[in-house]
């Protein structure tokens, strides 16, 4: 099977969720006994040859000031001409803004089918079929499709990176990148704490923090476990914390090797966006909160006197190990 795995980098570098889909792809390759993978990547990235080690047995890299700004008409177009001239059969994609901006409009332009938000590899290849959670992760949904080419975007954190190669020279695109015909102005990006959706490590904070000015107590959690911080969309919503670190239903989904939980109640639209998450720990003074019944493990305490006993636990830990 022919794959083309598709990522932009970041700050002159390819995410991990890059070497996630490259490790999906060789893993769906190896399944389907042979084929080739192709990465295609947008913009500059130091890094951009270990997708070979990763799985890709073939790199092209587009550097053109047209893509610089991601646009998913310039950036589409790019991806189908690609998967023509490799014969793809199934195109992967991050479940991240890129992916779902340009998956929908890929779909449509090669009559492929889409499943979006996938977390497994495929349950069968003849017919294809993948699942996903659905129903706010209450079930698992199975997904066949039938189209010569196929679309799947991979959620982060699904996949753990593995090598099964080495380094390789990437190439460049020699196709034809259409002319950008929206104009970007200004790029702001968060700095500071890696991005939630490539996180190992969450550390997150509701309504029973009581308000901003006593954030200070999680951010030296999460700093001890090197952790991205983020909150439930009422602190959001009151302007506590930043909206990029809103969690959930409506925010960012996260699957993170450890989330921890702070004074969140655990409504089901935010259990939908972090239920993926390998370990979740949940402190939270309220017996009858909702989150327990989803915890890995809980601590029915005041949050004020654990997180900082807490921290101070794994400050002693880390230096004695």
């Amino acid at each position: 099977m022919n794959i083309l795995i598709c990522t932009a980098a970041s700050d002159l570098r390819v995410k991990k969720t890059g070497f996630e889909t490259a490790t999906y792809a060789h893993k769906v390759n190896d399944s389907a006994g042979g084929g080739t993978v192709t990465a295609l990547v947008f913009g500059k990235a130091s890094n951009i040859g270990d997708l070979g080690k990763y799985g890709a047995d073939k790199i092209i890299q587009v550097d053109d000031p047209n893509t610089d700004g991601l646009d998913n008409m310039v950036c589409s177009a790019v991806i189908a001409e690609v998967a023509g001239q490799t014969n793809a059969e199934l195109i992967v994609l991050s479940h991240d803004a890129f992916g779902k901006s340009v998956a929908g409009r890929l779909s449509v332009k090669l009559k492929a089918g889409l499943v979006t938000g996938v977390a497994s590899l495929p349950s069968s290849l003849t017919p294809f079929s993948v699942e996903k959670s659905v129903f706010s992760g209450k079930a698992f949904g199975t997904f066949t499709v039938d189209s010569a080419t196929k679309i799947v975007t991979l959620t982060g954190n699904s996949i753990s990176p593995e090598e099964s190669g080495a380094a390789i020279e990437a190439e460049s695109f020699s196709g034809t990148v259409p002319e950008m015909i929206s104009v970007l102005r200004e790029v702001n990006k968060i700095t500071g704490q890696i991005p939630l959706p490539e996180a190992d490590q969450v550390v997150s904070g509701g309504r029973g923090m009581k308000g901003p000015e006593n954030w200070g107590i999680l951010e030296d959690l999460g700093k001890e476990l090197n952790a991205s911080m983020a909150c439930s969309r009422p602190v959001s919503d009151s302007d506590w914390r930043s909206h990029h670190e809103h969690v959930g239903q409506t925010g960012i989904v996260v699957r993170p090797n450890l989330y921890v939980a702070v004074g969140i109640s655990g409504a089901i639209q935010h259990l939908a966006g972090v239920n993926g998450s390998r370990v979740i720990v949940v402190i939270n003074k309220d017996p009858e909160a909702p989150f327990f019944k989803a915890a890995t493990y809980g601590v029915c305490a005041d949050l004020f006197d654990v997180v900082p006993a807490l921290t101070e636990s794994i400050k002693k830990f880390k230096a004695q190990h």
